[in-house]
């Protein structure tokens, strides 16, 4: 068997496991057993692969294999990876692995919570590890239901309406991407959904012209470009803590996975017509994200639309179409999936404790729950770039690459969005400053506890992670480079 079909039978496998399991320390047993396979498995293929290309291996993806699934549509399970893929699948282990333990103490109906989570998991590792157009679509959609459920059942606040509301805007954009991938696939030939393939061929530009924006919208919607941004701050702000992680850690980010590594490397003609619209729409992405966190009281929503501000900031780098600029949209996927996580992670922890996100009535954190408080300003220097932290190697590779165009429009965008990094200190610092310092508002805070145990394991491993990221980043972009170099010949022939 292929290595990379693990990353899809071992959740299912769990799925199994959970089915069976009678008890609460059961489920927690198959959870904890399941994320760790997942995660050794992750970090042995990121070894092995940089080992492979060390070696000379020169193939475009490696560990490929394919299986015709529907013959008459040419469909077929094909599986493969490049450094770009190796580093979301280890994202994605990571993320999974941490919020397991960020959901150690969720109640009720735990074991059927884990089960909508592990599907969600094998979604995401079936998206990232697939080659077919079809195949990827389906895992892509196999991501997004159970999302619906996790957040309208185990939710918080107006769950039942920002259940909804994710779905219908995210199955909104999967109708763009199912049409835009069947004129992909009849405009190369109709003989094939292979993105390998395909990419050798020429789609005609007047298809390219068609079909571009429809690819770029439907995955841009999960990357909450604007104005299609709405389902994010709703959804993050009522899912339960690990969805929380798993939604703007992992899943935001097929969005500009998918923007990446199929409307831009398939349509590079289309591409290049529309780019400079759609780089208007991410600049305002960017700034408005950061504006908005700037005025919201609820944790939840400051870290959500900060997510809209830094998912933006990834669709912003691949427009600017330049191999710094791409690599360093990479690299901010990986910081920010990280640095989201933690924050999330945190937030739930505070609010399970306060049991409110709003920063008016918070203060004097820092003397209660010390290892928390520590912990959120962490996170909230990774976010607002702080050098040593993951935040400063993304956002500096993203807007040197920026100013590598040398003409007017280009420059103009890049100055605008680097504007963010001043108002993303100032909503960051200000409550940072609001919750943790100060008096304490609530005087029955003064009973509360810091972390547990589970807790304190969880966000101690996102703390190294994006430390990690920020001391040591070349080898991560070493992994990257090589794989953005393909597509980037695409776009600049």
């Amino acid at each position: 068997m292929n290595i990379l079909s693990l990353f899809v039978l071992i959740p299912l496998l769990m799925l199994g496991a959970l089915w069976a399991a009678r008890s609460l320390n059961q489920v927690r047993g198959v959870m904890v057993v399941g994320s760790t396979i997942l995660l050794a498995l992750s970090v042995y293929l990121t070894i092995d692969y940089l080992a492979l290309r060390q070696a000379g291996a020169t193939a475009e993806m490696l560990y490929t294999a394919s299986t015709v699934w529907y013959a008459p549509l040419n469909i077929c399970y094909s599986v493969g990876v490049d450094g770009i893929s190796v580093a979301m699948l280890l994202l994605s282990s990571i993320i999974v692995f941490t919020g397991t333990f960020a959901s150690w103490q969720l109640k009720p109906m735990t074991k059927e919570y884990f089960l909508w989570f592990t599907l969600l998991s094998a979604g995401v590792y079936g998206f990232f590890i697939s080659t077919d157009l079809f195949t990827m679509f389906m895992f892509y959609e196999v991501a997004l239901i159970p999302m619906y459920l996790l957040i309208g059942v185990w939710g918080s606040g107006q769950k039942e309406y920002a259940a909804m509301k994710l779905t219908l805007m995210l199955m909104g954009g999967s109708a763009f991407l199912l049409i835009g991938i069947l004129g992909i696939f009849y405009g190369a030939g109709g003989d094939t959904m292979n993105l390998l393939e395909i990419a050798q061929r020429h789609i005609p530009t007047e298809m390219q012209r068609l079909f571009f924006p429809l690819i770029f919208l439907g995955f841009g919607v999960l990357g909450a470009l604007f104005p299609f941004h709405t389902w994010s701050p709703d959804g993050h702000a009522s899912a339960p803590t690990a969805v929380s992680m798993l939604h703007a850690g992992v899943l935001m980010k097929l969005g500009g996975y998918g923007c990446f590594r199929v409307a831009m490397y398939l349509m590079p003609e289309g591409a290049e017509i529309w780019g400079n619209f759609f780089l208007v729409l991410t600049t305002i992405s960017v700034v408005y994200g950061a504006f908005s966190a700037v005025v919201q009281t609820d944790l939840k929503y400051i870290n959500a639309y900060s997510s809209v501000s830094h998912c933006g900031l990834v669709l912003f780098a691949l427009l600017m179409m330049t191999r710094t600029s791409c690599t360093g949209a990479i690299l901010q996927m990986l910081s920010h999936g990280l640095m989201t996580a933690l924050f999330f992670a945190l937030i739930g922890m505070i609010y399970g404790r306060t049991h409110t996100r709003d920063i008016r009535f918070m203060g004097g954190l820092m003397k209660i729950m010390p290892f928390l408080a520590v912990g959120y300003v962490i996170a909230g220097l990774a976010n607002l770039g702080l050098p040593g932290l993951s935040g400063f190697v993304a956002e500096m590779t993203v807007f040197v690459g920026s100013f590598q165009n040398d003409d007017t429009f280009h420059r103009v965008c890049t100055i605008v969005a680097t504007t963010s990094i001043v108002i993303t200190a100032v909503y960051i610092l200000r409550t940072v400053g609001k919750i943790l310092f100060g008096n304490v508002q609530n005087p029955e805070h003064l009973k509360l506890t810091d972390a547990t145990w589970d807790e304190r394991f969880s966000v101690i491993c996102l703390i190294a992670c994006v430390a990690a990221l920020g001391m040591a980043p070349f080898w991560v972009s070493d992994l990257i480079s090589e794989s953005v170099e393909p597509i980037i010949s695409q776009l600049i022939k």
